[in-house]
């Protein structure tokens, strides 16, 4: 890279570093947003297995 275009090395390690600081923000961000799909993955599917036995486990019948 030429930095005869008035770029000296200090502006250069500045937008590295930037661009690097952004890099680690969108990582985490994608990282939290995939554990918030998971979770509601797994809401959804607790409540799809819920929904096709409704009643289950909440009647008892005894005979005496």
């Amino acid at each position: 890279m030429e930095f005869g275009d008035g770029m000296d090395i200090t502006a250069y390690s500045m937008m590295v570093s930037q661009a690097s600081t952004m890099s680690a923000v969108n990582t985490r961000i994608l990282a939290k947003t995939l554990d918030a799909a998971e979770m509601q993955g797994e809401q959804l599917t607790k409540m799809m297995e819920q929904s096709v036995n409704p009643g289950s486990g909440r009647n008892i019948d005894i005979l005496l």
